[in-house]
């Protein structure tokens, strides 16, 4: 958590592998992924990370079922099951009906709600998500929130969590506060989701 400008979506993205880090290292799983080379850090985020954005980040050429079910069909999941795991989540989110929708075609808050769903299809080990309700009211904010808690907890996945939102940033077991770069501070959390 920090205000815009910190470095949180920088560290958010070292943390991930996207970025690598100046000085230190990133480890996850036992194994140094900051020194890794670009296609294992590729295949690393394919396989075990998922990812949602402040903005949805969406294929426009795609519909909803087929954004949904791309990262599976980049690891080899046959079209077929992927949709049908990809129409499942979509069901889930509550965007059944809209299935077959170009990202277009949906709102905001429906083409996040899809956003989530591609970002947690492959039950990845880790979700990196920067901003996810930053384009939400707070309704629609606390429903997304709700939704990516519920559904990580369902399978154990974890959340990094990138916000400026004191009340989002209630959702984490912990919150890590970063100022000019650096971070500020470290400290675990009591409330969880219930108490949102």
């Amino acid at each position: 958590m920090g205000p815009s400008g910190s470095g949180k979506s920088t560290f958010l993205n070292c943390l991930a592998g996207i970025l690598t880090p100046t000085s230190g290292t990133v480890t996850f799983q036992g194994k140094v992924i900051s020194s890794a080379s670009d296609a294992q850090r590729s295949a690393l985020r394919l396989r075990d990370f998922g990812f949602i954005f402040q903005d949805s980040m969406l294929i426009p050429e795609l519909p909803a079922r087929e954004n949904v079910a791309l990262p599976l069909r980049l690891t080899g999941v046959k079209t077929s099951d992927a949709l049908d795991r990809a129409d499942a989540l979509l069901h889930h989110v509550g965007l059944g009906e809209h299935s077959h929708k170009l990202p277009a075609e949906l709102s905001g808050g429906q083409a996040q709600r899809v956003a989530i769903a591609r970002g947690l299809v492959h039950q990845p080990s880790v979700v990196f998500a920067d901003e996810p309700t930053g384009a939400l009211d707070q309704a629609s904010g606390h429903q997304a929130m709700q939704l990516i808690t519920l559904t990580l907890s369902h399978y154990g996945g974890a959340l990094v969590l990138v916000t400026h939102d004191t009340k989002v940033a209630r959702w984490c077991d912990r919150l890590v506060e970063i100022r000019d770069g650096f971070i500020h501070s470290d400290q675990t959390l009591s409330r969880h989701e219930e108490e949102n």
